[in-house]
Formats: structure tokens, C-alpha cells, sequence
């Protein structure tokens, strides 16, 4: 089921019409009465029910006028349907006319957001993490929306629901390593794959995604101590792993200095007593103290 645009007549020219022609059903109701009571006039009963019947039919076509006429309001929509068959959709906005025997559902275009529920889910690594999402939608297929699925803000929301589950199977809640996605770290990857997976489960409902994000995100109460504590051990381990990769190229870099410079030659134990000196001040959490020694390598 596609959304087709049908046309729609001004409905200010046929309001006009309608009441016009109820008025005039009116006063040649009136007329009628008026005649029938002259007594000359009693014997033509035939013309005096003629302009009656007259009257009804124009009261009845100015009321079926006036029932063909609808509002169609900023950013939203009518969807028409004549005895259960779809016939098209009306976006004009104002004062509109159809066929008065077109149904005409009101299906609204605008932006709506909402938060899924605080889903509890094993990430990657079989952590158990609350997560939950606020997701920005709307219809842009109003057929689709109608007739697709039997609820389609319900429908938007459970297959959300599902995406973020999804998601979060698929991640780790936090990860060191640079080139893997964690649900912490990343957020503007994470909510990319959430926008696409989200709009990929409710496309066939004439709806899409304006945006998703991630708005909650925590270990369950259960583990959330001892994952602090794992956190803050992989946070020291990966900051260590840093400190010495930089010392290492420092003391490499120096060596290769010293020995292009030609300030000093270093026998291989000399460069080992400097070497170790160097990576005990650059890795050292406190601040070295000098020590100056007056004797030798071999005799202080």
C-alpha cells in the first residue's frame, strides 16, 4: 500500500454553496406554504407538490455539500476511503471538499519523539547493563501508516524497543581497545547503528526516524561495583601500557641522540644502567631524587 495524492476542491465556494441552497430550499418552502394557502390555488395541488418535492431535493443536495467539507490542519493529513476502499490522501491545507462519502481520517504529519522503557541486556561480553533510548519520528506514508499495521505509534514503539536490545547485544559497555565500538565511548557511531536498524524495523509502516539516541546507559546494580572496580583497573592498565610505550620511544630516541651526536660511547652495560634509570624517572608515579655518583659504573 502506497500513499496517493488525490485533489481537493476550496471548501469556502462549496460552504457557500451549501448554505445558498439551503436558504433556498427555505424560502421555496415557504412559497410553497404560501400558495397552498390561497384559495384560488387549491385546485393546482399538483404544481404545489412539485415545488415541495422541489424544496426537499435542493435541502438534501445543500446537506450532502456541507458534508463533503473538512479542515485539513498544518501538518497533517486525510486519508479518504469510500466503502471501505482506499481512494487517496489530502495534504492541502485550510478548508477543504471531497465526495461526502469519502471517510476522511485525520493522520498526523509531525514530528513526534518518545523514551523506551529502561531495558535490562547482556552486552557483548555477557555483562548484564540497563539501557534505554529517546527516538524522533514521524509518518511520511499515511496509507502505509493505515492500512500496513494495525497500530502504528504502538508499532514504532516495541519495534524500537527491540532495536536498542539489539544494539546492545552487539557492543561491549566499554572497551579500551580502539578500534572496537562500545556503547560508552562511542556514542555518535552507536546511535548511527540505532538510527539505521530502528528505521530499517518500522520502514514498512510509512514511518521514519529523524533521530535516536542513547539516554540511559549503566551496569545492573548487581555488578555495578565490581565492574567500577574492573573499570578503574583497565583504565590504570591502559594508561600504564601508554606511559611505557612512550618511555620506550624516549629512551630509544636518547640513545640514538647520543650515539649520532658522538657526546658519549656506551658499552652495552652502560646503556643498560641507562636505559633503566631513564625508565624508572619517565614511568615512576612520584618524583625522582637525584643521585650523584661519584666513583664508576663498576666502583662508586
Amino acid at each position: 500500500m502506497r500513499e496517493t495524492k488525490i485533489v481537493s476542491r476550496r471548501g469556502g465556494r462549496m460552504l457557500a454553496l451549501g448554505l445558498g441552497g439551503l436558504l433556498i430550499a427555505v424560502l421555496m418552502l415557504l412559497l410553497t406554504v404560501a400558495v397552498a394557502k390561497e384559495p384560488g390555488h387549491r385546485e393546482s395541488g399538483g404544481a404545489i407538490a412539485g415545488m415541495a418535492l422541489g424544496s426537499i431535493l435542493v435541502a438534501i443536495a445543500s446537506v450532502l455539500t456541507l458534508a463533503g467539507i473538512y479542515v485539513v490542519n498544518p501538518n497533517e493529513a486525510r486519508v479518504m476511503q469510500l466503502f471501505g476502499r482506499y481512494v487517496g490522501t489530502v495534504r492541502d491545507e485550510g478548508l477543504r471538499w471531497n465526495n461526502p462519502f469519502y471517510t476522511k481520517k485525520p493522520m498526523s504529519l509531525r514530528v513526534r519523539n518518545f523514551e523506551t522503557a529502561t531495558i535490562k541486556v547482556n552486552d557483548i561480553e555477557g555483562n548484564p547493563i540497563e539501557i534505554g533510548a529517546i527516538v524522533t519520528w514521524k509518518v511520511v506514508d499515511s496509507a502505509q501508516a493505515t492500512f500496513d499495521v494495525q497500530d502504528y505509534a504502538s508499532f514504532v514503539t516495541v519495534q524500537a524497543e527491540a532495536a536498542v536490545r539489539n544494539l546492545a547485544t552487539h557492543h561491549p559497555y566499554d572497551s579500551h581497545d580502539d578500534g572496537a565500538v562500545s556503547l560508552r565511548g562511542h556514542t555518535d557511531a552507536v546511535a548511527g547503528q540505532l538510527e539505521t536498524e530502528i528505521q530499517a524495523r518500522i520502514g514498512k509502516a510509512g514511518v521514519e526516524v529523524v533521530e535516536a539516541r542513547i539516554a540511559h546507559l549503566a551496569y545492573a546494580p548487581e555488578i555495578a561495583q565490581a565492574m567500577l572496580q574492573r573499570q578503574q583497573a583497565g583504565a590504570i592498565i591502559a594508561a600504564r601500557t601508554r606511559i611505557v610505550e612512550g618511555a620506550v620511544g624516549m629512551v630509544e630516541m636518547a640513545l640514538k641522540r647520543l650515539t649520532d651526536a658522538n657526546v658519549v660511547e656506551l658499552d652495552p652495560e652502560r646503556k643498560a644502567a641507562m636505559v633503566s634509570n631513564l625508565l624508572v624517572v619517565l614511568c615512576g608515579e612520584r618524583g625522582t631524587q637525584p643521585v650523584i655518583n661519584a666513583g664508576t659504573l663498576y666502583s662508586s
